[in-house]
């Protein structure tokens, strides 16, 4: 799962370091910060993917995140507060939905290896980003698929979780991920500038930062 984001395009990187050939999936879910997509390209070609699929799904029909609806994107919180609580560009059950798409493809596929990007240390507080959700959707693929029925088990490799941002960061590094190839930024220009107050890009910069880059 390839958002063109910082952890992902590390997470792809990672796959490709062990082996993996690698299919990227990005997904046009009626994000306000759709500019990612094309850091997605970038990142799937950059990384060697031997194919890159993006996915419409359009959660902006139902709202409820300031990430798909006019809702202003909060700008300037202290990292205290980012870490407190669950904020306003939570999507309604956004992993969940690209999960259940990847292990789709997936199980089309006749592959049984998934990876995500998500991170519970540095991170803003969305309950599907934690270890406990990784696992049980794990167990639901095996238990709602042909596949995992028949016995060929699928298995959600989530390497960043425990990661910080600056370790995530460092990792990329050794990878030799091209983080300027990258887009973070909740609430971006017309031309992908990063608007540098989200809590997105906050944390991209204290990750930085923090890894002495």
């Amino acid at each position: 799962m390839v958002s063109g984001g910082l952890d992902s395009a590390v997470t792809l990187a990672w796959a490709v370091s062990k082996g993996y050939e690698c299919y990227a999936l990005s997904f046009d879910y009626g994000q306000r910060h759709k500019f990612e997509l094309k850091s997605a390209r970038k990142v799937a070609k950059a990384l060697g993917a031997a194919r890159h699929e993006v996915v419409k799904v359009d959660l902006s029909r139902f709202g409820g995140s300031a990430l798909t609806s006019g809702v202003p994107v909060p700008k300037g919180r202290s990292h205290k507060a980012i870490g407190h609580g669950i904020p306003v560009t939570y999507v309604p059950a956004r992993n969940t939905v690209f999960l259940s798409l990847a292990l789709a493809w997936a199980e089309a596929s006749g592959a049984y290896d998934i990876f995500i990007g998500v991170n519970a240390l540095d991170y803003s507080g969305y309950p599907d980003c934690r270890p406990e959700f990784i696992r049980a959707f794990q167990r639901t693929a095996n238990l709602a698929t042909k596949a995992g029925v028949e016995g060929n088990k699928f298995k959600v490799h989530a390497p960043l979780i425990k990661l910080t941002k600056a370790g995530i960061i460092r990792l990329g590094r050794k990878l030799g991920v091209d983080f300027s190839i990258t887009h973070s930024c909740y609430d971006p220009a017309p031309d992908g500038t990063p608007c540098g107050r989200c809590d997105s890009c906050l944390l991209r910069e204290k990750g930085f930062r923090e890894a002495g880059v």
